[in-house]
């Protein structure tokens, strides 16, 4: 699913200068826009297939000046937004699948090395995967809670958006300029998909509406991050004092006049919205719904199997935790002790800042220890930072963002301290290890950095295989040592069992057609999570649909491989060597991290 919304969405008017950008990889234009020849026919020879992904890539960021930013490119591009029409997207689509059908007419696979035959067959994988979505792609809800350009684009300025000189600042004045035709566009595509049924449930208006009124303030997230940067600028007080008055002068002319008006269709919206909460209801729902499981699972298992799956590791887990329950003492029922850790207060921090102490002094513990664990250690520094108080009442729990290649931005682990009640100490390890390291941030820092790829496997990804991974590491964490704390390890397996929970749920929300009160009481039944963070996480599925099953089986079958890996090397078994052959081809679809591994253990023997 692309939840572009306002992101990679470039003009059909430059797609066909963009595709002549791969003619100096071995193709011809017309190899790209015809039906692909036998590969001997035009193959070059293999060592080309790297600059031909490259000039795809330059194909690529040249539809996406906001691709551009987050690679830390700033060029003539950089006060830009990308294309948010559908004839944009259908270029960027079109650029795809035409660069799949000249790599296939162009290059022979078994004439490449090992590794460049892994990259044909990557780029494959990735484009057919795209070809599947596509015809959903108007299914997908423009503005939600969740992924609404309503607060990803104020988040991108501050977060992505860097100030380093006087044209930086400028810069950032365009985009808060050009913010107005953006959202107006945004507007009418999601009118146009209402009309035909396409809308999130009415619930969901309200947290848009919540983020619009803050960003509708004088003294708004965005003007206040401007000041900031410009503030720092090594320049005199009257060419600051230019920049910001121009800064506010966009806003009032431009942004803030579209937020009014997007604000205005939100509320029409909210008066006829859906009260139905799974994608069942929508036009073409099955098939849409089966798509996504394909995409964020890499595998073919069906609603009802990934359903059933989540069923039994939910009673698996469930055994797991009576273990701990008995070891603490706790006299009574799993769910009156799920009760006793979702209502206590010595579970739950009272400051912000205690919380944030504690994250940094687990990271700064698994820093020491990961080089008995892996060869291969990300350069990229870790920060760990609040969620942005404009939008922290609508975002997820804890999510990462990556860190730019140029070294110019860390990876960050950003946590949300909305509401300290929904942040329990006995979780906080595990998610520190799940965002930060061995999670997300050594993946794929590690990933970014890994030089010889090519770009769109240093860029791209597989979200079973990413967050696969990143559930993976909380459980590697206890192999290495850590969750001293009994209800820290009760956490670790409550993150498992939430896991394990949203296979359930999801596929009850989508498929089954569960109501969003229905998928929150059974996480109430089954988990020890609090109260609020149950109701974000059901709101989160109801718009997100299908990437929350990708975890979990993602983390089974990393686990699976290395059982399988240890049982067949025995003594000869190093965790450090297998997570190389994890972490250094980048992400996979998990069928090909099964012949990876398989290869490895082979050659190992």
């Amino acid at each position: 699913m692309s939840h572009r919304r306002f992101a990679a969405r470039p003009s059909t008017a430059i797609l066909s200068s963009a595709l002549v950008l791969l003619a100096t990889a071995g193709c011809t234009p017309a190899t790209v826009a015809t039906a692909p020849q036998s590969p001997a026919a035009s193959a070059p020879a293999g060592a080309d297939l790297a600059q031909f992904f490259d000039n795809y890539d330059e194909a690529q960021l040249s539809l996406s000046p906001q691709g551009k930013a987050y690679r830390g490119i700033r060029d003539a591009d950089y006060g830009k937004w990308n294309d948010p029409s559908d004839d944009a997207e259908v270029a960027s689509h079109t650029l795809q699948q035409a660069t799949a059908a000249a790599m296939r007419a162009s290059f022979d696979p078994a004439k490449l090395s090992p590794e460049e035959a892994l990259s044909f067959e990557l780029f494959n994988a990735q484009a057919a995967r795209a070809e599947r979505l596509f015809p959903f792609r108007d299914d997908e809800y423009i503005f939600d809670q969740m992924n609404g350009a309503q607060s990803q684009m104020p988040a991108f300025l501050i977060n992505i958006h860097r100030v380093a000189n006087v044209a930086e600042a400028e810069a950032y004045v365009e985009r808060i300029r050009s913010m107005g035709p953006v959202l107006d566009a945004l507007s009418a595509e999601s009118a146009r998909r209402a009309k035909r049924g396409v809308q999130p449930p009415k619930w969901v208006y309200a947290y848009v509406i919540s983020d619009i009124e803050n960003l509708m303030k004088p003294d708004n997230a965005v003007i206040e991050d401007i000041g900031t940067k410009v503030g720092k600028l090594d320049i005199d007080a009257g060419e600051k004092t230019r920049l910001t008055d121009a800064a506010n002068a966009a806003w009032a002319e431009s942004a803030g006049p579209a937020y009014g008006r997007l604000l205005a269709e939100m509320k029409r919206q909210q008066a006829v919205a859906p009260t139905q909460d799974g994608i069942w209801r929508l036009p073409d729902g099955k098939a849409y719904y089966a798509a996504l499981l394909a995409n964020y699972t890499t595998t073919d298992m069906s609603a009802a199997q990934i359903h059933a799956l989540g069923l039994s590791e939910v009673a698996r887990i469930h055994g797991e935790m009576k273990k701990i329950m008995a070891q603490v003492g706790f006299k009574g029922t799993l769910r009156e002790f799920f009760e006793h850790l979702r209502t206590s207060p010595q579970y739950y921090y009272t400051t912000r800042e205690d919380y944030l102490a504690d994250v940094d002094a687990k990271v700064k513990a698994m820093e020491a220890r990961l080089p008995a664990f892996f060869h291969t250690l990300p350069k990229a520094h870790l920060q760990v930072k609040a969620v942005e108080a404009f939008r922290e009442k609508s975002a997820g729990k804890a999510f990462y963002q990556s860190p730019s290649p140029d070294g110019s931005r860390p990876g960050t682990y950003y946590v949300n301290l909305y509401d300290l009640r929904d942040m329990s100490k006995t979780e906080l390890e595990a998610l520190a290890y799940h965002e930060g390291i061995p999670g997300h941030h050594l993946q794929r820092a590690v990933q970014t950095e890994l030089t010889g790829l090519p770009p769109f496997r240093r860029f791209g990804g597989f979200t079973a295989y990413t967050e696969g991974w990143g559930l993976y590491s909380e459980e590697l964490a206890k192999d290495m040592g850590f969750y001293t704390d009994p209800y820290s390890d009760f956490g670790r397996l409550g993150m498992e069992l939430w896991r394990a929970c949203r296979l359930v749920v999801d596929t009850g929300i989508h498929d089954k057609r569960w109501s969003r009160e229905q998928a929150i009481q059974y996480l109430k039944d089954n988990t020890p999570n609090p109260d609020g963070d149950i109701e974000k996480a059901i709101e989160r599925y109801i718009v997100y649909p299908g990437q929350a099953t990708a975890y979990l089986i993602g983390k089974l079958k990393i686990m699976e491989l290395r059982t399988r890996a240890q049982a067949a090397l025995g003594d000869r078994f190093d965790y450090r060597d297998f997570h190389d052959v994890v972490l250094k081809s980048g992400p996979v679809p998990l069928d090909i991290l099964e012949r990876r591994v398989d290869a490895w253990i082979a050659a190992s023997r």
